[in-house]
């Protein structure tokens, strides 16, 4: 996996914009700018194996610090800018990194992280455009380097922690193929072969700090296609992207779709998206009325696949047959798909059981041999928890979490389709609908929402809504009542930190 061929054919072309500011990274500055930093790496003692932090907003600099680290042999750990200090020190020291590089943008944090109880910040701190006592100012630092490869170029990888929406983040590590660059298997190169052209320009809408984020624009970048990286994702900002830049490809999650869907229809028609040959989106079930309302407005060029981080297995559907089959996330395209019940047993099509998957790539939990080990079963099948079903043509249908479900009355209730169902009325920008706990029923179904206007944000409102949902779906499915959030705790992929709401209306 190499832009190295691209900035020596193209060195203009752009590899990355960044929008809406539109700085301008080319193949030819992007390939210098990862030789100078991985000579840095070098000079300050970092060898295969190793680990460098990423604590950088989406800015110019991330791709280059990346590709830095894959092409030295490192683990590069992108870090949710979110997290506070102490968050990130755990990640820092549970990876045991020997660099960060992180930016002006995160200063606050890091300078926090000298403040956090640990083993100490690894010897090798740079910081993009600012100064930190202690901290190399980037880029200034590598000017002097060579921007020709390090000698020894080395294939390194991602190593991203989870989301953490169920406790601490866990770091999810593969073995390093200990080849050169240009010999290591590519990227999910199969599918981009096949969904892109090389004119394409491909739209980057999440933080660079998420797992497909940084995957896709890399492996993009690797087929010398440019990759818009938006510096902070908004409804309207995103379709201004794709208008101003012309967009024929990206990569989303359904909150984005939700959310887009929701502008005012004036707003929506003033932009032109003719561009637009296909999207993709993941990370996280989409409702199929939202689902089939982007495809009314785009067309049918809607593609989803399921996947995770672990790189397990994964599924595909293009929009075409997802008509066909409406709310599958579609049918293997790396390794097989088995569900089966909590005894290990297997499941026939139609009834719904823990997802596993067969003949994936192999990980590890850092520094965790007990959730390793439960992320497999006796037959070496590997699970991330999710739930689902196949149907009798071998689609996989997700139904929720594992740890999200709800047991009201000895009832199994898994609470997507209610949120699925919920984020359809035109009122509703968001919902929640996790268990809190019951003395009769041991717990009782609850409803948070989000709405499109503040001031819909009524009990009025909200017993129209439960009557509503309760009219679509079985009672006992439903929540029993219905609060109110200015915003959802939510990552920018999507997933719910449900376990704050939980604690707040426990």
């Amino acid at each position: 996996m190499q832009i190295r061929e691209h900035a020596e054919a193209h060195p203009l072309k752009p590899a990355v914009v960044m929008h809406p500011s539109g700085l301008t990274v080319t193949f030819g500055e992007l390939e210098a700018r990862a030789n100078r930093l991985a000579h840095f790496f070098r000079k300050h003692g970092l060898r295969e194996g190793d680990a460098v932090a990423i604590l950088m907003e989406n800015n110019e600099h991330y791709h280059a610090v990346m590709w830095a680290a894959r092409r030295s042999g490192l683990y590069y750990v992108p870090i949710n800018t979110h997290l506070t200090p102490a968050e990130a020190a755990y990640i820092i020291e549970n990876c045991n990194a020997k660099a960060i590089v992180g930016s002006a943008a995160l200063r606050k944090t890091l300078e926090g992280l000298a403040a956090e109880p640990s083993n100490g910040l690894p010897q090798l701190l740079i910081v993009a455009n600012d100064d930190i006592e202690g901290w190399h100012r980037y880029p200034e630092c590598v000017a002097d380097e060579p921007d020709t490869p390090i000698d020894d170029e080395i294939e390194g990888d991602l190593l991203q922690y989870s989301s953490g929406t169920t406790g601490r983040p866990k770091g999810i590590k593969r073995e390093l193929p200990h080849l050169p660059p240009s010999e290591a298997p590519g990227m999910m190169s199969m599918l981009v072969s096949f969904w892109l052209e090389p004119e394409a320009i491909y739209l980057s809408p999440a933080p660079l700090y998420h797992t497909a984020p940084s995957v896709w624009s890399m492996t993009i970048q690797a087929a010398g296609i440019t990759t818009v990286v938006m510096e902070k994702f908004d409804a309207e900002g995103c379709l201004d992207a794709i208008q101003r830049h012309h967009v024929t490809h990206g990569q989303f999650v359904p909150v984005m779709f939700t959310r887009i869907l929701k502008l005012p229809q004036d707003v929506r028609n003033s932009y032109d998206l003719s561009s637009l040959k296909r999207v993709m989106h993941a990370a996280a079930p989409c409702p199929v009325e939202i689902k089939k309302a982007l495809i009314d407005w785009w067309g049918p060029i809607v593609d989803e696949y399921y996947a995770s981080s672990e790189a397990i297995g994964s599924t595909l559907i293009t929009a075409e047959e997802w008509l066909k089959h409406p709310g599958s996330v579609g049918k293997p395209m790396l390794g097989a798909v088995h569900i089966c019940d909590e005894d290990g047993n297997e499941l026939p099509p139609g009834q719904a059981g823990e997802v596993y998957f067969e003949g994936g790539n192999d990980f590890e939990y850092l520094n965790d041999d007990e959730k390793t080990a439960k992320s497999r079963n006796a037959m070496g099948w590997k699970t991330v928890g999710d739930i689902g079903y196949l149907d009798e043509e071998g689609y996989l249908y997700l139904t929720d979490r594992r740890h999200h479900m709800i047991i009201s009355g000895g009832v199994n209730i898994y609470p997507q389709e209610a949120e699925n169902m919920l984020v359809t009325h035109p009122k509703v920008m968001d919902a929640a609908v996790f268990g809190i706990p019951d003395d009769e029923m041991g717990q009782r179904v609850k409803g948070v929402v989000q709405t499109v206007d503040p001031a819909d944000a009524t009990d009025e409102f909200a017993d129209e809504l439960l009557g509503w949902l309760r009219d679509r779906l079985a009672h006992y499915k439903c929540p029993r009542t219905i609060s109110f959030e200015a915003q959802l705790p939510r990552t920018d992929t999507g997933k719910l930190y449900k376990h704050e709401l939980i604690a707040k209306y426990s």
